[in-house]
């Protein structure tokens, strides 16, 4: 029997993941979680043959739970479902681990052909995101500021948008106050901007945030 995790904050998401999977697939068995924490316990404790997983969850952001997911679990296969662009996070969810990724606003049929291509052994991406990294090779367009970044700061930034405090963000990574002011610093160097209203601004333009 197929055994796929799904893990997303949202049980009414999880359960439609469910049903989709339950409609393309005749012989399996979906679990759910909907924190970072559980993920990772439930992969430590069992094993599947399949992740589904969103970016946005409760305890460490999406970015580090899928690293720690991989460090555990090398070998099996992540598909990112989000809500969030695909131009914006998958790049660098693919860097951090992940082997296809979906928006959450794709048909059902696609959701159930990435997951039989990823466990085929295979990685997916959809046309169109398929299609913005081909021209974007041949235009050799300039990357946007954000993809600099590392993925700390990359999260230091999107925690920032979404108009927390150094110290709110701190105890979010689980970090010391002092860190995330110098990941702040790093970030306002590397985005030649000076304040964190300019911050917030930018990843309001650009759709980020965690």
């Amino acid at each position: 029997m197929l055994k796929i995790l799904v893990a997303d904050d949202h049980p009414s998401f999880r359960r439609g993941v469910k049903d989709i999977l339950a409609d393309g697939f005749e012989a399996v068995k979906v679990g759910e979680c909907g924190t970072a924490q559980e993920l990772l316990e439930q992969v430590r404790h069992k094993k599947w043959d399949l992740v589904v997983m969103d970016i946005s969850m409760p305890g460490r952001s999406g970015l580090e739970a899928l690293k720690a997911l991989k460090a555990e679990r090398p070998t099996v296969p992540v598909l990112v479902l989000s809500m969030h662009p695909e131009d914006q996070y998958a790049i660098r969810m693919f860097k951090a681990g992940a082997d296809g990724y979906l928006t959450k606003a794709s048909a059902p049929e696609e959701l159930v052909h990435a997951v039989k291509k990823l466990l085929a052994g295979g990685h997916y991406v959809s046309a169109s995101l398929g299609e913005k990294l081909v021209q974007s090779v041949k235009q050799g367009t300039e990357k946007p500021p954000h993809e600099l970044l590392s993925d700390r700061e990359f999260e230091v930034l999107c925690l920032i948008g979404s108009g927390k405090t150094v110290s709110e963000i701190a105890e979010v990574m689980h970090l010391s106050v002092t860190t995330i002011s110098t990941y702040r610093a790093r970030i306002l160097a590397k985005m030649r901007m000076k304040t964190n209203a300019e911050l917030t601004r930018y990843v309001i333009q650009h759709g980020l945030g965690l």
